[in-house]
């Protein structure tokens, strides 16, 4: 599996490297997954930044349409797209602001600006959120997209199995893929999902596009009541917050490229990051504009449960979206694994090896399954999630460390480009999680657990 030979020794080494470090400390943080490896290049940025982007996200797009209407949910997702685009440029700029001083983790840069441990109490519980929320949302869309698989291929004649059973198969290989080391390690995995994504999504709008838009679409807003329109509204929010999700490891994926004086990390980074932008408008803007024109407020939460036919054509694309969320399980899982093994080896004082990694990474992906298994809302899960997690740590917190960093003139323009990005970033955070809630709340008055 490519793991990496872990210290045999845990005992204190009193030499000291030039940044301060014992020998024992600096081989547990060559044993970390963040700290690793070294050798990205910068196309490792894009694909990473692909797999981390599109996601189960962009197959809500449509949806989130029908809850927006077509005024409100073209200049959401072209916003979207512009602050989330600046925002993932300041942390790629912030990453070395520090001459001799890298942010390999998003918390390192939050304590830097914070303190030591109100940054750590700032950043760690939301971006904890996103990327176990995002995991757990990934259990669930890999298992939904392999019954839609199952069922499009038997087409009736077979017997019909639960969704659980669906879920557990698609945990089955995470339970293998998350004894991989670090993200280097996983990067023909990312590169494949990177593919599948950019395939999946031109898959459905093509298939909408093909399909034409029918004589009964409608274009109203799915619900009829005010408060209903209202609510959605939020929800629609929230599910736009969701699809852009990148930042949460985007300093953790730029500590695997090297860099110096001469040659700072943040060139072939940000030279990564726009070409995954690129891509992502062309995955994003054709599916939510393109299915929502096809199927109008009758579209589903995933566009691919719409879609019906041809049959071949919908049955390959469910598998890629698959083969996707393999990929971005993992990518936005190796923070989390990095936290949990920060913590066991430095602060609980367990010795690094295989055993630890197999037990502690095997756990959270069982625990990750679960939750999936147990509450599979998909809708209301991006809605609530987006709104709540994602908008701080994707649309204002970077703003706000830019702010207290640099320092930008009053009233100037980085300023109020700043500030605006804050204000719409703590609208998401308010608004987007209620609709999501109500999102959740109607779907679990017709749930029975694990069906």
């Amino acid at each position: 599996m490519g793991t990496q030979t872990p210290p045999q020794s845990f005992s204190p080494q009193k030499e000291k490297d030039d940044g301060g470090r014992t020998q024992q400390e600096k081989s547990i943080d060559e044993w970390l997954p963040i700290n690793s490896s070294r050798k990205a290049k910068w196309w490792y940025s894009a694909f990473h930044n692909v797999t981390a982007m599109v996601g189960a996200g962009v197959l809500g797009l449509p949806y989130a349409m029908s809850e927006l209407g077509w005024g409100p949910g073209i200049v959401v997702m072209i916003l979207s797209w512009i602050i989330t685009l600046y925002t993932l440029w300041q942390m790629v700029e912030m990453h070395e602001m520090v001459p001799g001083k890298r942010f390999d983790r998003y918390h390192e840069l939050g304590q830097h600006v914070f303190g030591e441990r109100l940054g750590l109490w700032i950043v760690v519980p939301q971006q904890l959120a996103v990327e176990v929320s995002l995991n757990i949302i990934y259990m669930v869309t890999g298992g939904q997209s392999l019954k839609k698989f199952h069922d499009v291929i038997c087409d009736g004649k077979c017997s019909d199995f639960k969704l659980s059973y669906f879920i557990m198969i698609f945990a089955s290989v995470h339970f293998v893929l998350s004894q991989l080391p670090n993200f280097n390690s996983i990067s023909a995995v990312s590169l494949a999902a990177a593919i599948m994504s950019l395939s999946y999504s031109t898959i459905a709008w093509g298939a909408s596009l093909d399909k034409g838009k029918g004589t009964d679409v409608d274009y109203s807003l799915r619900a009829t009541t005010t408060p209903g329109k209202v609510f959605d509204f939020l929800g629609g929010l929230g599910d736009v917050a969701f699809a852009y999700s990148g930042h949460n490891v985007v300093l953790e994926i730029q500590a695997t490229i090297p860099s110096t004086p001469e040659k700072p990390s943040k060139k072939p980074m940000w030279k990564g990051a726009f070409v995954a932008y690129v891509i992502v408008a062309i995955c994003y803007f054709p599916v939510a504009f393109v299915g929502y024109w096809a199927f109008g407020s009758g579209v589903d939460e995933n566009i691919l449960m719409t879609l019906s036919k041809p049959k071949w054509l919908i049955a390959l694309a469910n598998m890629f979206v698959v083969i996707h969320v393999i990929g971005s399980y993992q990518v936005y899982a190796m923070p989390v694994f990095d936290m949990i093994e920060t913590v066991l080896v430095k602060k609980l004082r367990f010795a690094p090896s295989f055993t630890l990694r197999l037990i502690a990474r095997s756990v959270y992906v069982a625990f990750t399954m679960f939750v999936g298994i147990t509450f599979p809302f998909f809708g209301g899960l991006l809605s609530f999630f987006g709104g709540l997690a994602f908008a701080p740590t994707t649309y204002f917190l970077p703003c706000i460390m830019w702010l207290k960093v640099y320092k930008p003139k009053r009233f100037g323009l980085s300023w109020f480009i700043n500030w605006i990005c804050i204000v719409i970033g703590v609208l998401l955070l308010v608004l987007g999680p209620i609709g999501g809630m109500r999102q959740i709340i109607l779907s679990a008055k017709t749930y029975k657990f694990y069906q």
